[in-house]
């Protein structure tokens, strides 16, 4: 049973459709785990916001919100470390 539901930004769904295959195959169990676990071992809180969290994939970054009232995970962007906090 999944305690929380994951929503994608559209942006973050188109970022993630553009990445090769192989890795996307390596995010996208991390982003479904999310619904288990949204604050899994690894991740870190953004400074500067409330609710902003992200995961470590390589050199890649999942950010997104936890909307712990409504038991929402939002998917903020899924982009390369060079681009993940601009």
């Amino acid at each position: 049973m999944r305690d929380f539901e994951v929503r994608f930004k559209p942006s973050a769904r188109k970022e993630l459709a553009a990445l090769p295959a192989y890795l996307s195959g390596l995010i996208l169990p991390r982003i479904e785990m999310l619904a288990l676990d949204p604050r899994p071992r690894g991740t870190k809180k953004l400074q500067g916001t409330e609710n902003t969290w992200r995961i470590r994939v390589g050199d890649f970054r999942i950010v997104y919100n936890i909307s712990s009232g409504e038991r929402i995970v939002r998917i903020l962007a899924v982009t390369d470390r060079k681009n993940a906090y601009r």
